[in-house]
């Protein structure tokens, strides 16, 4: 017979945050909007951690869902069961203000507002000046689409000389 689960669903989701995302670990899985609900089970023994990816193709998900087991296992919570939905698609709308200005003050560009889900999207869905995370200024431009993972572009800001990532809005 298993242990019946003593943590809150609010300690399980502070238990959560010191789940980095492996890509950008300034981010914690909850702060990035990847953890979507915790359920504990009627009869408290079981922990589900509901999760979207950022993107279907996510390479960084394995590692997440293990991250995710063990730290709650470490936590005392024996049985740990990870859900993955798609739906609702993840958006970088999700991302919180705070989770936002990590992003910056670590070298990251954060998203702006992402596009409305029933408007057609162009190609390039920034239209607003990208800011510089080094130097503020958005004298920038956009070098390549693709940067270190599909979720980020290559920018480069024409004032401080200074490559940097630019996390896309989804």
């Amino acid at each position: 017979m298993s242990a019946v689960v003593s943590h809150s669903r609010g300690e399980i989701f502070e238990i959560l945050e010191s789940v980095k995302d492996p890509e950008v670990p300034v981010l914690s899985v909850v702060e990035l909007g990847v953890v979507r609900d915790v359920e504990i089970d009627a009869e408290g023994r079981a922990v589900t951690v509901v999760i979207t990816p950022t993107y279907s193709g996510c390479p960084a998900m394995k590692v997440i869902e293990d991250d995710i087991v063990a730290a709650l296992r470490d936590h005392g919570i024996p049985v740990v069961n990870v859900r993955t939905t798609y739906s609702p698609a993840w958006t970088t709308d999700w991302m919180s203000d705070e989770a936002k200005r990590k992003l910056e003050a670590y070298g990251i560009a954060p998203p702006g507002r992402a596009s409305r889900h029933d408007e057609l999207v162009p190609l390039r869905r920034r239209s607003a000046p990208i800011r510089c995370p080094y130097c503020h200024s958005t004298n920038t431009r956009i070098e390549s689409e693709f940067g270190s993972t599909a979720c980020k572009a290559i920018c480069y800001c024409d004032d401080c000389r200074q490559p940097f990532e630019l996390f896309k809005a989804l």
